[in-house]
């Protein structure tokens, strides 16, 4: 058994969160080992409590973000609420808020206030738009951002643009929020200080905008929306097969075309063919290429093909189902499935993507109830049992 600590064991992290942005990055602190203490509204808690009820009562989003923290249901707007929260920051080291624009600094909250009274603190604000600007008051949900960010302008087909069906731009800004607390934790261990950490959802997305951003800032038109196909490469799509599945294959240069056109399409002669021999003549020709190589798979099933492309060294995959995901043979092999405790029981959920081999597990830590922790917080902060009472009569906290 590794008795090796998490990088995070020690950290305690307080967060004033909601949704998914600052959620799921302080998930992902406290799977490394930090200790995350969750402030909720009395009334209801996080909003994302209340989105579904799908997972076995429990709303989704809410439990793929939320596993491992301790629950404290406090009230922000009543003075005591608010003393509570400020001394369990005093003794922190990392505070995440998510509030609406100007809710943070208004209770003093925001990160500038909390690293001036406390410079060891790592305090990180996201926002949508950022803290300045013509936008910075603007309401920010995810679809919202990936419209404005462009992401929506080349997802989807030709004639219907889609936002992602992820919630794209809150895992941009938690990732960033996530990576900026681990590099500020780093600078304060070789200067003694924490500072202030500033994500917007605007900013976060617009960097994974790269390669459409550049290809339109500097003089070609942005690429066009494809579906699964590819602007600038083919075949580079999803083709049907006998048994109606959809397989997915993507030729990258001219001698993987050779090899699908010998092994797979069995047509050799259009390896050499001027309307198929280059990426160029095929992208141009994109109708009939599409075409030959449909004809091709449609005449096997979806593992006949996928055995056809891999013999032949050619990308590939199925179109998976979500389901097909839940049941995938190498998350399976790769044993990376585990069970997290919730107030309904245990839930199934994927290990982290970071792998830290030789070291310990990530921490994955039960789903909390709704104040679950109030009661054990106040009596570490050293309230009695009377005063948690009075506390709980005036609805400060449940």
């Amino acid at each position: 058994m590794n008795t090796s600590p998490l990088p995070l064991e020690g950290i305690t992290v307080v967060a004033v969160e909601q949704a998914v942005a600052a959620p799921f990055a302080t998930r992902q602190l406290a799977d490394l080992g930090a200790r995350v203490i969750k402030v909720e509204r009395p009334d209801g808690g996080d909003f994302a409590r209340g989105y579904d009820t799908a997972a076995r009562g429990l709303a989704s989003h809410f439990v793929w973000c939320n596993r491992g923290k301790e629950s404290l249901a406090v009230d922000l707007k009543d003075p005591r609420g608010l003393a509570v929260v400020c001394e369990l920051v005093a003794g922190a080291d990392v505070f995440v808020q998510n509030l609406a624009q100007g809710a943070a600094a208004r209770l003093g909250l925001d990160a500038a206030t909390l690293c001036a009274a406390h410079p060891r603190l790592v305090a990180v604000d996201v926002s949508g738009y950022g803290e300045s600007g013509p936008y910075a008051h603007k309401r920010a949900y995810d679809m919202l951002v990936q419209c404005e960010a462009g992401l929506v302008s080349v997802t989807g087909t030709a004639g219907q643009p889609v936002k992602a069906g992820i919630p794209a731009a809150d895992i941009a800004a938690a990732m960033y929020a996530y990576s900026g607390v681990l590099a500020a934790l780093l600078r304060r261990g070789t200067t003694g200080r924490g500072g202030p950490v500033e994500v917007s959802m605007l900013d976060a997305l617009a960097e994974w905008m790269g390669h459409p951003l550049h290809q339109g800032m500097h003089g070609d038109p942005p690429p066009p929306r494809t579906g699964l196909a590819h602007s600038v490469i083919a075949p580079y799509d999803a083709y049907g097969t006998a048994d109606g599945e959809q397989v997915l294959l993507s030729v990258q240069n001219d001698r993987e075309w050779r090899r699908l056109a010998e092994q797979v399409l069995v047509r050799p002669e259009l390896a050499d063919d001027p309307e198929f021999a280059t990426n160029t003549a095929r992208t141009a020709n994109r109708k009939r290429t599409d075409e030959v190589v449909g004809r091709a798979l449609a005449r096997l099933t979806g593992r006949e093909a996928l055995d056809a492309l891999e013999a032949a060294g050619i990308a590939c995959a199925r179109l998976n189902t979500v389901a097909d995901v839940a049941a995938h043979p190498q998350l399976a092999a790769r044993d990376r499935w585990r069970e997290v405790e919730s107030p309904v029981g245990p839930l199934r959920a994927l290990l982290p993507p970071i792998t830290l081999p030789g070291g310990p597990e990530p921490r994955m830590g039960a789903v909390p109830a709704l104040g679950e922790h109030t009661d054990a917080l106040l009596r570490a902060l050293g309230m009695t049992d009377e005063q948690t009472s009075v506390l709980r009569r005036d609805g400060v906290i449940a």
